[in-house]
C-alpha cells in the first residue's frame, strides 16, 4: 500500500523538494494533505498537481482565496485554516508520515500533534526541538512515534550511527556538525556592519528561504542545530562540535572513542536526506546527481570564529543554561532576523538583540507546552520593545 503523506509547509524549499522526491515514486506515496502560510497560488498549483484530500492555509483570508480557486477548478480538496487544522492534518488516522517543514514557532504545535498521534515524523522544523525538546521527545517515546531528522546535518549523523543505536552515546566521543560558514565566512567584522539582507540571503551552496538564509549567515542555524542534536541524540553540549566545511560535501560526522570518524557525504541537495527519510530503512532514488569525488578535489575544515559569529556562542550558552533559555533564544532570533530583513536593524545588531533578551528572560524555568508558549510570547514582546 502507498504511504499517505501530510506535508506541513509544502510551498517552502523543503516542501517543494519533498514533493519532487514523491513525484518520482507514485507507486509508493500518496499526498493526503498540504499546507502553506501565505502562498495561495503556489499551494493551489500543488493541489492541481497532487490532488490532496486537504489543504490548509494559516490565515482565514488565504484559505478563502484558495477555496475559491479549488472550487473553480473542480477539485475535491477540502480547504481549512489555522493551527487547529494543521494539527488535524498532522494527526489524521489515515496518515502514515508527516513532513514537518513549517519554518518558525508556528510549526511546533502540529509537529507535537503528529508525535502524540504516533506518526512517522520527518522533522525539518528546528523550533520544535529548540523550544520544546523534552516535551516533544517524551511525546515521541510515549506514543511510539518514529522520528527521522531531515536537516542535512542531523540526517548525516543518523546515517553515521550504528544500526540499532540507542540514545546513550555509548562508544561515541563527539558529534561533528559541519557548517558552510555562509556568505560571510571571510568577511571582517567591520565589513559585516554594512551588509544588506540580499547579501545575507546569497548563500554560496544552498538554495533556502530568506529567514533560514539569514540564520546561516549569522550561524544561528548551526546553533539551533546544536540544540537539536542534544535532544535527538542525547548528547551533552561538550559532546557536540561545530566544524566549518565550506564545500558542504561532508554533511556531518560521528567521532568514536576508538579514533574512527564516520561521515556522510553527498552533493548539497536537500532531496538526499528527504529521500533517505521517506524510504527508510530502504534507499530510494532522490533525483540528486551522484557525487564525483575526483572532480570535488580537496575538502577543507576550520574552527568557527565565535567573534565573527556570536550567535553560535549564544546558542551553546542557551543549551547549557537549559530551562526557558533555548525558547527565548529562538523567539528573540525570529524577531531580530525579521527586523533585519525589514532593514530596521543592522546585521551586526542581531546578536545584541538576542543576547539582551536572553539576559532578561533566559533563566526562567520551563516544564510544559504552556510554559513554552508563554516564554515565546514574552521573549518576542521584550525583543520588540528593545527595537523601539
Amino acid at each position: 500500500m502507498r504511504k499517505k503523506i501530510t506535508i506541513l509547509g509544502s510551498t517552502g524549499s523543503i516542501g517543494q523538494s519533498t514533493l519532487d522526491v514523491i513525484a518520482r515514486h507514485p507507486e509508493r506515496f500518496d499526498i493526503h494533505a498540504l499546507s502553506a502560510n501565505t502562498s495561495v497560488d503556489a499551494l493551489f498549483a500543488q493541489c492541481m498537481a497532487f490532488r490532496p484530500r486537504h489543504a490548509v492555509m494559516l490565515d482565514e483570508y488565504g484559505a478563502e482565496m484558495l477555496k475559491r480557486k479549488v472550487v473553480e477548478a473542480g477539485l475535491e480538496t477540502e480547504v481549512g485554516c489555522g493551527i487547529s487544522e494543521l494539527e488535524a492534518i498532522a494527526s489524521a488516522p489515515e496518515v502514515d508520515t508527516v513532513m514537518a517543514a513549517i519554518v518558525g514557532a508556528a510549526g511546533m504545535r502540529p509537529a507535537l500533534a503528529a508525535a502524540k498521534a504516533g506518526k512517522r515524523i520527518l522533522l525539518a522544523n528546528k523550533e520544535t526541538l529548540v523550544m520544546t525538546g523534552r516535551i516533544f521527545m517524551d511525546a515521541v517515546r510515549e506514543n511510539n512515534a518514529v522520528l527521522l531528522p531531515i536537516d542535512s546535518e542531523h540526517n548525516a549523523i543518523f546515517q553515521s550511527l550504528p544500526a540499532g543505536y540507542g540514545r546513550d552515546m555509548k562508544g561515541i566521543r563527539s558529534l561533528l556538525l559541519t557548517a558552510s560558514g555562509g556568505p560571510f565566512r571571510k568577511r571582517s567584522i567591520e565589513e559585516l556592519e554594512h551588509v544588506t539582507p540580499d547579501d545575507a540571503c546569497r548563500h554560496p551552496n544552498w538554495v533556502m528561504g530568506r529567514k533560514i538564509s539569514v540564520d546561516s549567515a549569522t550561524m544561528m542555524n548551526k546553533g539551533l542545530e546544536v540544540i537539536e542534536a542534544h535532544w535527538l541524540f542525547n548528547a551533552d553540549a561538550d559532546q557536540i562540535r561545530v566544524v566549518v566545511h565550506p564545500e558542504s560535501i561532508i554533511h556531518s560526522m560521528v567521532e568514536y572513542i576508538d579514533g574512527s570518524i564516520i561521515a556522510q557525504l553527498g552533493n548539497p541537495d536537500m532531496r538526499t536526506p528527504i529521500a533517505h527519510a521517506l524510504g527508510f530503512p530502504e534507499r530510494i532514488s532522490s533525483g540528486v546527481m551522484p557525487l564525483d569525488l575526483c572532480r570535488t578535489g580537496a575538502l577543507h575544515f576550520e574552527e568557527p570564529d565565535f567573534s565573527r559569529f556570536p550567535c553560535l556562542g549564544l546558542a551553546f550558552q542557551a543549551l547549557k543554561a537549559g530551562g526557558a533559555a533555548p525558547t527565548v533564544l529562538n523567539a528573540a532570533n525570529e524577531i531580530a532576523v525579521q527586523s533585519f530583513l525589514e532593514e530596521k536593524i543592522r546585521f551586526v545588531d542581531i546578536s545584541g538583540l538576542i543576547e539582551g533578551t536572553l539576559d532578561e528572560l533566559g533563566s526562567n524555568p520551563m516544564n510544559s507546552l504552556e510554559d513554552a508558549l508563554k516564554m515565546d510570547g514574552m521573549a518576542r514582546a521584550f525583543a520588540e520593545r528593545q527595537l523601539s
